[in-house]
């Protein structure tokens, strides 16, 4: 593992602003730079990177990282060489070994990261000496290359074959990995054997699972890791790693089922596919792929299980759709899947198909419509009835305004009478101007036009406070020392609540204090933390803190929690006061704490 304050180091002393200068033509603007994003298409600039923070961030698709990120999404490099490259670049030397982030969660997802690398290193291994493992691959049309490049092995057909790869075959971290069983008699074995071995990579390019297909006939025809400290099968995607280029070159990403698939279409030049890992898609897999293509094409077989997937496909999709992205749907000839697709007919046919993939919002239609007679008004009641569960979780505006006209035409209804069906709000009007008598110059200067009229008002909701000293921390660390620790343990439980701790508890050290927020970023990159941290740091840079009045904020967030302290307590007491179980010292009390939350409500100092 590479040591984290050497990663600390190298974001300090990296310019991003010339880094990603190399790629994308940025101008200035202010104390930052901007540009066209490089990760979708836009037409004004929406990309920013700080050179202060040493951190981009696009307002308008949501890419954001520093420079180890950068060169990750943009150059489809993992984690690992990321640092290796941006350290060439510096004349530094990469150490290969120090301490990453503290404590036992850290060091334990670190034992299991080498314990996977170890073993996906046996399994190529063994690919090179079984003949009859390479004969599968090539009476699947693969090559040599493109096996070497997803890092495909080969599981031999023995109980405890894992123990030539690690010197200890009774070590734990090979259970907690996954990739032995101890059965109720106390014997371990392999959980992979006989099997083509297909590796899944985390963003930083570590193995973190595996997928084993069966080279004969046998069940299951797929094996996969079970779900363990480092693999959480709803979060990640097989191929994605290999696929970033692909993706950002067609601005598209497709879908498939499986690992052979993938390969397969790589193997005939269509590298922006990815799949599921045995389970079904998740509104967290269309989220993290939404992110980095426009377009979002899911592949299935045109069988019944196949559009049962597809459905499944559709419902996460929903909430997190937006109008300038495409989600899509391709059923291939029920004969097929994608790897026999493509090695029968070619990679252009197959772009074909998926270029004329059927829209969302068609197929919603056609899924709402299986089993209604529409010819019926019953049938036409029920179609209304079923786009009730979908219908109103479209996150996209203006598709789902485009939808709900669809589905009023079919329905015989008008737009109004279904969206009140669908329990969806009418469109809101903008406000009318109040009257004013019409003077002279009026017209010229545009007040009866549309430029004339002012913005609306900003709908701005309450933002919980642990989520706003989060910001606070985020945006000046430093401040973390002003912050009283038992007064944190009285905000709710919450993912935000936890990363202000981590935030205090990583600058007692004072290593990172003075750090960009770069660092912070890669500090907690793979973290329980880092949703969290993300979007924190997000919001920071869109403007929703004020960076100049950090400890004036501060303040008023450290009263409002300490208001919120007292308030708590007032009312315990004043529930044994009620009950008769309240003491002399509970009744003193009581009078302290009632003057301190009166001068606390007055804005006086305590």
């Amino acid at each position: 593992m590479i040591p984290q304050a050497f990663i600390q180091d190298l974001i300090a002393r990296i310019d991003i602003v010339d880094l990603i200068q190399r790629y994308v033509p940025l101008k200035k603007a202010g104390a930052n730079y901007s540009a066209c994003c490089p990760f979708h298409n836009e037409k004004s600039p929406s990309f920013t990177v700080s050179p202060s923070k040493q951190f981009y961030h696009c307002f308008g698709c949501g890419a954001h990282g520093t420079a180890i990120g950068f060169l990750m999404e943009h150059s489809g490099l993992g984690f690992v060489d990321a640092v290796k490259e941006l350290a060439q670049q510096l004349g530094l030397e990469v150490p290969e070994e120090g301490p990453a982030f503290s404590g036992p969660g850290r060091e334990q997802q670190r034992s299991l990261i080498d314990v996977m690398s170890t073993a996906a290193r046996f399994y190529r291994e063994q690919l090179k000496s079984s003949p009859r493992a390479v004969d599968y691959l090539k009476r699947r049309g693969l090559t040599g290359e493109i096996a070497a490049r997803f890092g495909i092995g080969y599981a031999p057909d023995g109980w405890q074959s894992l123990d030539k790869a690690f010197p200890k075959y009774d070590d734990g971290g090979l259970a907690e990995a996954g990739l032995v069983i101890d059965n109720e008699a106390g014997r371990r074995y392999d959980r992979f054997r006989d099997r083509i071995m297909f590796p899944i990579q985390d963003a930083r390019g570590n193995v973190i699972a595996f997928g084993g297909r069966i080279l004969d006939a046998g069940e299951p025809k797929y094996l996969n890791s079970p779900e363990t400290p480092l693999f959480e099968k709803g979060r990640e995607l097989y191929g994605l790693p290999q696929a970033r280029v692909g993706i950002r070159e067609t601005g598209a990403v497709i879908v498939v089922e499986g690992y052979m698939d993938v390969v397969a279409l790589a193997q005939y030049g269509v590298n922006n596919a990815v799949a599921t890992l045995g389970t079904a898609t998740t509104p967290t897999h269309v989220q993290k792929l939404l992110r980095q293509a426009d377009r979002l094409v899911f592949c299935f077989d045109g069988d019944k299980a196949g559009r049962k997937a597809a459905r499944r496909g559709l419902e996460a999709s929903l909430p997190h759709l937006a109008d300038d992205k495409t989600v899509c749907f391709l059923f291939l000839p029920a004969e097929h899947d994608p790897d026999s697709f493509v090695r029968e007919r070619g990679a252009e046919a197959f772009q074909l198909a998926a270029r004329d993939a059927t829209p969302l919002g068609r197929f919603l239609l056609d899924t709402l419509a299986e089993g209604c007679d529409l010819q019926t008004a019953e049938g036409r009641a029920h179609l209304v009835h079923n786009a009730k569960e979908f219908v109103p979780k479209i996150a996209a505006q203006v598709l789902r305004l485009q939808i709900v006209r669809d589905l009023a035409a079919v329905a015989q209804l008008s737009p109004e009478e279904t969206s009140a069906a669908l329990g969806l709000a009418p469109p809101p009007r903008p406000p009318r101007p109040a009257f004013e008598p019409f003077q002279k110059g009026d017209w010229q200067k545009g007040r009866f036009g549309k430029k004339g009229l002012p913005p609306p008002e900003p709908r701005v909701g309450v933002v919980p406070l642990e989520q706003q000293l989060l910001r606070v921390l985020l945006a000046r660390p430093r401040l973390g020392d002003k912050v009283p620790v038992a007064l944190v343990g009285h905000l709710p439980e919450t993912a935000e609540r936890a990363a202000v701790m981590a935030i205090i508890d990583a600058g007692e050290d004072g290593t990172l204090l003075d750090a960009p927020l770069g660092a912070w970023i890669e500090h907690f990159r793979d973290s329980t933390h880092e949703a969290a941290i993300t979007r924190a740091m997000q919001s920071i840079e869109e403007g929703y803190i004020d960076e100049s009045k950090l400890e004036e904020t501060l303040r008023g967030l450290l009263d409002r929690l300490e208001l919120q302290a007292v308030e708590t307590e007032l009312k315990n007491l004043q529930i044994q006061v009620t009950s008769g179980r309240a003491d002399s010292s509970s009744a003193a009390r009581l009078g302290s704490l009632l003057a301190k939350k009166q001068k606390l409500k007055s804005g006086q100092t305590v």
